[in-house]
């Protein structure tokens, strides 16, 4: 297919119907309505804000979550929006279908509504970046810049979404770490078109610092400040918020998202087709048969942390996986891969080139004329001179499993600090997992997780 007719085709796919608007429109203002109501009826000083693509018309056909934001005055204590805005969201959630509290960064309440997502988020009535107190409050100054800076390019902006979603590099969560909707919008506004975006791959990586509002020329120190920052951290790319000159939009954004991004951009350009917007699901395999074909190992560590958010949990088990990583290599086990997550318990998946090593590991000692060269002499049975240096042989454990045990229990391996005990008290099963995990194991081992040619 030609390049016009496959975005013709894409745009008709994910632009919203005249019919899906009139809802999301009449859903807004009966949300609005009920929002207003509660403040008034709990004397409230709060101006209700949408966010996010509802609020500026970048959102895919079929995805209406709404992100409804209650402003409190600047002069409102934290702990005092934390307690009233959430005494407010659970009362305008009464008033729809169910809701459930969340933790962010504070709580906030999470509902449902004529079968969409609504988040209640309290944030500060912010009118510049100098006001911001909390992560949060960037949403309402972030939704009025991209209003006032896309121009009629709001389904180029969908063109970009649907392509990174369908390339899987889109999100900007910890366990995502690719482009968030608002980089999309940023990069759109910045460039003219989704094609001009996705031509520019390989410039804006070597460009690598973007900066739509000129903050290194009207801020230059704070801006720098960021800059130096971000560039310390090793980022793909350092994307100045046109909102804040303090933050970098494409902080979360990994070089392995940016690689994807990177190579299907060139492979879409050279042959267009809607299979990247919507690529085709891939038939399921099975993980038992690729732990058959490589002839390798799987462990698998399954962790109770029922309370920890996915923010704080998911670079400690990354933390913890390469611990186990360094630890089983120095035990002399090759570890080829490990993979982590969360599917109802937190795991740690390990593939090693075996499951056994061998029993006898020759110990290389000290001096034998010094001091611990004679308490080495008493702690071995079979000791040996070569030269001046002492020798022993150790009896090692077998399987990798009970290696890791063992390695836990004399505390050698470095673990994410917040889930210490969890990781101590896992399940650890080898070659084998629960069936929740079936499909996580496979991807994992066929590597089609990460797989940026499939």
């Amino acid at each position: 297919m030609e390049m016009e007719e496959v975005l013709s085709e894409v745009i008709q796919r994910i632009r919203p119907s005249d019919g899906e608007r009139a809802f999301v429109k009449g859903l807004m203002e009966e949300l609005r309505t009920i929002a207003e109501e509660r403040i008034e009826e709990l004397s409230l000083d709060v101006r209700p804000y949408f966010v996010g693509s509802l609020a500026k018309d970048t959102y895919l056909a079929g995805d209406h979550d709404v992100d409804l934001f209650l402003a409190f005055p600047l002069e409102t204590p934290l702990e005092e929006l934390r307690k009233k805005g959430l005494e407010l969201g659970k009362a305008i959630a009464e008033k729809l279908d169910s809701h459930e509290i969340a933790y962010a960064e504070h709580p906030y309440v999470r509902a449902r509504y004529r079968g969409v997502s609504v988040d209640l988020v309290p944030c500060y009535d912010v009118g510049n970046w100098r006001d911001v107190r909390t992560a949060v409050d960037r949403s309402i100054l972030h939704t009025r810049w991209v209003n006032e800076n896309l121009r009629g390019r709001n389904d180029e902006v969908r063109l970009l979404k649907r392509f990174l979603k369908g390339i899987n590099a889109y999100g900007s969560e910890i366990y995502v770490r690719g482009f968030s909707g608002y980089l999309a919008e940023i990069l759109v506004i910045k460039y003219g078109s989704f094609l001009d975006v996705v031509e520019k791959a390989d410039f804006l990586l070597r460009q690598k610092i973007i900066d739509p509002e000129n903050w290194l020329r009207k801020e230059p120190e704070v801006a720098l400040k960021t800059v130096k920052r971000e560039t310390g951290e090793d980022r793909p790319l350092i994307v100045i918020d046109p909102v804040d000159p303090r933050r970098n939009v494409s902080a979360n954004l990994s070089w392995e998202k940016y690689g994807r991004f990177y190579f299907k951009s060139i492979e879409f350009l050279e042959n267009p087709s809607v299979g990247f917007f919507f690529p085709p699901e891939k038939p399921k395999g099975s993980y038992l048969d690729e732990l058959r074909k490589r002839g390798t190992a799987l462990v698998t560590l399954l962790i109770n942390v029922p309370d920890m958010v996915d923010d704080v949990l998911l670079p400690q088990l990354e933390r913890s996986a390469r611990g186990f990583e360094r630890a089983l290599e120095r035990e002399g086990f090759g570890v080829l891969g490990w993979d982590v997550g969360r599917k109802g318990r937190a795991f740690i998946m390990l593939e090693l080139d075996r499951e056994r090593r061998e029993r006898v590991k020759i110990k290389p000692g000290p001096e034998f004329f010094t001091e611990r060269g004679r308490d080495f002499y008493r702690k071995n049975e079979k000791v040996w001179l070569i030269g001046k240096r002492l020798y022993s042989e150790k009896l090692v454990r077998e399987s990798v499993v009970d290696v890791i045990i063992e390695l836990l229990e004399k505390n050698q391996v470095s673990l994410g600090k917040g889930i210490r005990d969890a990781i101590r008290g896992a399940d650890i099963l080898l070659n084998y997992v629960p069936k929740e995990l079936e499909e996580e194991a496979y991807l994992f081992l066929s590597r089609e997780k990460w797989n940026i040619k499939g």
